[in-house]
């Protein structure tokens, strides 16, 4: 037996907050993505060095998301848990440099795209909100992390 079997509804909330975390994620990726689309701010600064951030931070909420599923469905294996953990962990990591790159956009863009990057902005403080409420979900059922 494993230390951490939290089978079914136990880990149902942590899945729930990460696929929140994810979905908001979907919509960072988008919406920022599209910018390299349109001519006005197909070269806008910041969006690159942002996005070379948002992939990774993106990799780490579908890998937290598909271990969480996993432990839903009854998987009871410790390296399960630590994967997720470590990926809420570097999700957050990554997330700090693409809101950085985010302040650079919102600083450089033109005044009729403000608002499509404090759209994003506002995407992005959704996906760390859930990230930390997932991590919070996971403090409670006696999982720690470690820095």
């Amino acid at each position: 037996m494993y230390p951490y079997h939290y089978r079914g509804n136990g880990w149902e909330p942590v899945l729930t907050l990460l696929q929140q975390s994810l979905r908001a994620e979907e919509m960072v990726c988008s919406i920022s993505s599209e910018l390299f689309h349109i001519p006005q701010t197909q070269n806008l600064k910041g969006n690159n060095e942002m996005h070379s951030h948002l992939v990774p931070a993106s990799y780490h909420r579908v890998t937290a998301v598909g271990s969480a599923m996993r432990l839903v469905n009854g998987e009871q294996q410790q390296t399960i848990v630590t994967t997720l953990a470590t990926c809420i962990l570097n999700a957050e990591n990554q997330d700090q440099q693409v809101r950085a790159g985010l302040m650079v956009m919102e600083e450089n863009a033109a005044p009729e795209f403000k608002r499509v990057i404090q759209t994003i902005i506002e995407w992005q403080e959704q996906a760390e909100a859930f990230l930390f409420q997932a991590k919070e979900a996971m403090r409670s059922m006696g999982i720690g992390f470690s820095p």
